[in-house]
């Protein structure tokens, strides 16, 4: 006989999630008598004592709303019977040191890499192609293809050619204040560890974003051998024809392609792991099994010396108290601050509340509103000191746990993520997306079972066992953990990877057109 199981995340929670994966039919009993008023689907709550108009709705042990009508015990809450708190208030979020306790650093796990002149290490070796304006996008999807066919057998080491192709470069407001974000982020997306220090950029000629800005600080800018090995302009009076114009990048690909033909795997520190944590169609499991699994094995990787980081500033904001309090300084505590008020102010001049974050999906999936989104998600960071808080489209400085300030949506995200440096990716999902990087690995971890047996060949990594108690959070994250290293040192690929499903990047770019 099929048990009718309800999880509650937290002693002092009201409320408690159906986890049967055909949900519960009306008079089922669970827990301790309680009686069904109503059908309840898998992953929705149940209400587990009577609630009046006003009463606050807890789950994780935090106020996620109000009872807009009383709520009888064993009836079904969602969107439509509690009404949405107000968002912590950010100057009143006090910042009180913690002392974080030393762990014992996690030593002896490697990986292969491959390492670059820079320090950093790559988990993929890739031709990266950058573009300085989306008038060369047709030429830069035409080359893509004739080098994938005719030179990368030639290179056996190099694993791809990837174009990054985007909607910006001109008609635009170049000096803007905001245009800096679109701006650094594909200067430094140019720079992931994954293209090994090898610039290759398409510029037509006359666009506004001059390619010289999207060459690394450490090139002199000046000079033109630096150029003329990283950037090339369609208009050069040099090109007779589209002919010509290909026979030049085809020249300069292969230049690039000889010195990443050179690079080898090599034994490498868990130190040197970048991975961005993701969620993306989230559910209500997604802060049960998801996330913490990912969270713990983000700690790992924060034990051995790498670097993690978290992201999505509306699934962040409305759990940001908690987060405060994990900062290792007022300094890094203030900057998280401030990136929510920055947000907050992009938000309100687009008259955006923040209810629309919640997608139908997420509320298919038994999530109510954003205030229990972002705490559910806000968990796989783990439980590591927060040492810095990094600007959209900035890159990491420092190695340990960071937030990195994003939008939620998904590619804008991960688009972000990747300009921050990232050379992993572990993206968690409840609802279930075909979302995919071709710039490195996505681990897709599913939050629940039902979604990792039907999506079989899409999802890497089921957390769904920790619901019923089959593992632990604690297995489950060291079973991750070890899943990345495998997957970094390019012993397994990612779904994603077999399949070829790979999304577009998407700038966030919050500056004027003209």
């Amino acid at each position: 006989m099929i048990k009718n199981i309800v999880i509650k995340t937290n002693p002092n929670d009201n409320v408690a999630i159906v986890a049967n994966h055909a949900g519960l039919k009306r008079g089922a009993i669970v827990l301790t008598g309680i009686v069904l008023e109503e059908d309840i689907p898998m992953g929705h709550k149940v209400c587990l004592q009577t609630l009046n108009v006003g009463d606050a709705v807890i789950r994780y042990g935090q106020t996620i709303g109000f009872a807009n009508k009383i709520i009888e015990k064993g009836s079904w809450i969602n969107e439509s019977n509690i009404s949405l708190p107000q968002p912590p208030n950010l100057e009143e979020i006090p910042y009180l040191k913690s002392e974080f306790s030393t762990p014992k650093p996690l030593e002896g796990y490697t990986f292969k890499g491959y390492r670059n002149l820079d320090g950093s290490v790559g988990t993929k070796n890739l031709l990266g192609i950058t573009t300085s304006v989306q008038c060369v996008a047709g030429i830069t999807n035409f080359i893509e293809n004739k080098i994938r066919k005719e030179l990368l057998p030639l290179y056996p080491n190099v694993d791809e050619v990837v174009a990054f192709n985007h909607s910006y470069g001109c008609g635009i407001a170049i000096d803007a204040p905001a245009a800096i974000i679109p701006i650094r982020t594909i200067k430094h997306i140019a720079q992931n560890p994954n293209f090994g220090g090898e610039i290759m950029i398409i510029g037509l000629g006359c666009e506004k974003l001059r390619p010289e800005r999207l060459l690394p600080d450490a090139y002199n800018q000046f000079s033109i051998n630096s150029s003329q090995s990283s950037i090339l302009y369609l208009q050069d009076e040099s090109f007779e024809g589209f002919y010509e114009m290909v026979d030049g990048i085809m020249e300069m690909a292969e230049r690039h392609l000889k010195k990443l033909n050179q690079r080898k795997r090599e034994t490498c520190s868990v130190a040197d792991l970048v991975v961005g944590m993701q969620c993306g169609g989230s559910d209500a499991f997604s802060g049960l099994t998801g996330n913490p699994v990912s969270g713990f094995a983000a700690d790992l990787i924060v034990k051995a010396g790498g670097t993690v980081f978290f992201s999505e500033v509306t699934e962040v904001r409305d759990a940001v108290h908690l987060l405060v309090p994990r900062c290792e300084s007022e300094e890094v505590a203030q900057k998280l601050k401030d990136e929510m008020a920055w947000y907050d102010n992009y938000l309100n001049q687009g008259n955006a509340d923040r209810s629309a974050n919640t997608t139908p999906g997420n509320k298919g999936g038994g999530l109510s509103n954003i205030v229990e989104k972002a705490l559910g998600s806000i968990v796989k960071s783990g439980t590591s000191p927060i040492v810095d808080v990094i600007s959209p489209g900035e890159k990491i400085l420092k190695k340990g746990l960071n937030f990195v300030a994003t939008p939620a949506s998904d590619f804008v995200c991960g688009t972000l993520q990747l300009a921050a440096g990232m050379n992993m990716h572990v993206f968690i999902t409840g609802r279930g997306t075909p979302y995919g990087l071709n710039m490195v690995p996505v681990i897709k971890v599913s939050s629940n079972t039902k979604l990792a047996n039907r999506w079989h060949d899409l999802i890497d990594f089921d957390a769904g066992p920790v619901a019923f108690g089959q593992k632990t959070i604690e297995e489950m994250g060291w079973e991750l953990f070890h899943l990345i290293l495998e997957i970094a040192s390019g012993n397994k690929k990612v779904a994603t990877d077999k399949l070829g499903l790979y999304n577009d990047l998407v700038l966030f770019n919050p500056g004027p057109l003209t």
